[in-house]
């Protein structure tokens, strides 16, 4: 599996590239909104990556209340941070896409506030984890990625039934784009999923070695907190 990881990395960099390429040469200029538009390309990819990833931290948080496996909390854990890592990326492209269509950074719509929310929510849950010592930090913060979870479809489907700023869905929601567009950005969004399983990846491997060291530290503590009794 190690030997793999190069592979894709460079099978990943390639796609990358690729995308980027066509979305901000071959895609079509949008016809109201000019070149600005390609943020497009970004910012929703963005959006649907960190809710899968989302998602991904749901059900292993899910997983983990029932059976306490440290090897599916640690799949929560790196899934909440690479999602809070895309979800940051949204909430950057959206306002620098609003300012120049709306004349404004930001307003406090539906989609804009829960899509913050949501941020902030995840945020806590890796402060959570990183700054709690408790036995049971695990299964809080299992709790609190099912209670986050529950702002992803608030999100998505805000702007369906709601009154909002924000356009409607380009696919199955009243919008419609380009069947050309549509293409460049789903390329994209299989890039950003590549890229977002990769760190993924990397980001599990880091966490697994890191619990075995403290493993190891705390039962050479215990060793040596006998031997000096």
């Amino acid at each position: 599996m190690k030997r793999l990881f190069p592979i894709l990395g460079v099978l990943t960099a390639i796609l990358l590239s690729y995308a980027l390429y066509l979305a901000l040469v071959v895609a079509p200029t949008e016809r109201t909104m000019g070149d600005v538009q390609r943020i497009f390309y970004y910012h929703v990819p963005s959006a649907w990556t960190a809710f899968l990833l989302f998602f991904i931290n749901f059900f292993a948080s899910v997983a983990y209340l029932i059976k306490r496996n440290p090897k599916i909390d640690a799949v929560a854990v790196v899934s909440a941070e690479v999602g809070v890592v895309f979800c940051t990326v949204v909430l950057v492209t959206g306002p620098l896409w609003a300012r120049p269509v709306w004349g404004i950074w930001w307003t406090w719509d539906i989609r804009l506030t829960s899509t913050l929310v949501l941020w902030l929510i995840y945020v806590a849950y890796l402060m959570l984890r990183r700054f709690s010592t408790s036995s049971q930090t695990p299964v809080l913060a299992a709790a609190l990625a099912v209670f986050g979870a529950l702002d992803v479809p608030l999100v998505y489907f805000s702007i369906w039934y709601f009154r909002t700023q924000h356009p409607q869905p380009v696919i199955g929601g009243g919008g419609s784009i380009d069947p050309a567009m549509l293409h460049v950005l789903l390329i994209n969004w299989l890039a950003f999923m590549c890229f977002a399983f990769l760190i993924c990846w990397s980001r599990y491997r880091l966490e697994m070695v890191r619990r075995e060291v403290e493993e190891m530290q705390s039962l050479e503590s215990l060793l040596e907190l006998r031997g000096a009794r």
